[in-house]
């Protein structure tokens, strides 16, 4: 729980009695039984299948930046306002790549199944499955195991290649 003008976390002392036992639990629970660092402390599994589960299905956003959107360009030699004219849309005021109304990324291809920008592709996918809401619990870690193929299989991932996906991006 942050305070939402500073960012920090509140005081314990400043928090409800329930409120202050619920975040004691929770930060409990996502330590290593050792209590010495986060619950993945130990490091993670994760090697993309090229699937596309996370390009496809129920509506989202990808946010992306201006460099993002010239370097998608620039992979698929095409103007940049092409690309935003196409593949971008603006939510809550940042812009996200556009979907089909079924949900899919337009630059997902749904012959290959795979993901037609992927050397290219914005920070918000090269980080997946590494969001901080992924990492918050052991619970929502395995929640996207269950999800995609690749999250709990595959290459290792230290703990400090962890931090660092996950510092890149608020998810």
């Amino acid at each position: 729980m942050t305070n939402e003008a500073s960012g920090k976390s509140p005081d314990r002392e400043q928090l409800p009695p329930a409120t202050a036992e619920t975040v004691e639990n929770a930060n409990s629970a996502n330590e290593t039984p050792a209590g010495d660092g986060p619950w993945f402390a130990d490091g993670l599994n994760f090697t993309c299948s090229q699937c596309g589960d996370c390009c496809t299905g129920a509506p989202g956003v990808v946010w992306v930046t201006d460099e993002e959107l010239r370097d998608i360009a620039e992979f698929l030699d095409k103007p940049i306002g092409e690309i935003r004219l196409f593949h971008t849309r603006l939510v809550r005021g940042r812009m996200s790549l556009t979907e089909f109304a079924n949900g899919d990324c337009t630059f997902f291809d749904p012959q290959k199944r795979n993901c037609k920008v992927y050397m290219a592709r914005p920070v918000q996918c090269r980080t997946w499955p590494f969001w901080n809401s992924h990492l918050a619990s052991r619970e929502s870690w395995n929640e996207v195991c269950e999800t995609c193929p690749g999250a709990g299989t595959g290459a290792f991932f230290s703990l400090e290649q962890i931090q660092e996906r996950a510092a890149k991006i608020d998810m």
